[in-house]
């Protein structure tokens, strides 16, 4: 078995109360989180977020996700390609994954530490695979941090600062590092 699919078994093991999973929602598929639908080549360059998405906005755009992975119109995944522009890069040639693998139950919910600590223990620490990750967002590199992994930081995506050209630029010099 490898690294990738003992990942998908540990995310489709795990569970915390108050959280639903991917099966929960219909969104069980042979990837770790649905954005590996777009970003998921297992050798390019690791990106760790916070979280895939919250269940309300799952559950509205099911039929979108479960194809694309990502809501084009967010400015998450807007940023990214606006980085990965920058480098010449595709989403295709990335490899996105969150450190916490269940969904919020609202939009911009606090994922306690201890929580994303035990996704990123369970699951998170297999995706590594060899890489050195870009963390994205200080709640991605606390949990980093808090395992000793080496990694870069770089902002949010989603950040409420700065334009999303300056954060793409920060992006994308985290990536080329």
């Amino acid at each position: 078995m490898t690294a990738y699919s003992r990942a998908i078994a540990a995310r489709r093991a795990f569970r915390l109360p108050g959280y639903p999973t991917l099966a929960d929602l219909g969104f069980d598929g042979d990837y770790v989180s649905p954005i590996q639908i777009a970003c998921g080549n297992l050798t390019g360059p690791l990106l760790i977020s916070k979280d895939w998405l919250d269940a309300p906005s799952a559950t509205t755009h099911r039929d979108h996700l479960q194809h694309h992975g990502h809501l084009a119109s967010n400015p998450f995944i807007r940023v990214i390609d606006k980085a990965l522009a920058r480098l010449n890069l595709t989403r295709a040639d990335i490899y996105i994954t969150p450190v916490f693998h269940l969904l919020t139950p609202k939009r911009s919910s606090t994922i306690p530490a201890a929580h994303a600590r035990a996704s990123f223990d369970a699951i998170g620490r297999l995706e590594l695979m060899g890489r050195r990750p870009v963390a994205l967002g200080t709640d991605a590199a606390s949990v980093l941090t808090h395992f000793g992994v080496d990694h870069t930081a770089a902002p949010h995506p989603s950040a409420r600062i700065g334009s999303y050209d300056a954060r793409a630029a920060l992006i994308a010099k985290a990536i080329a590092a």
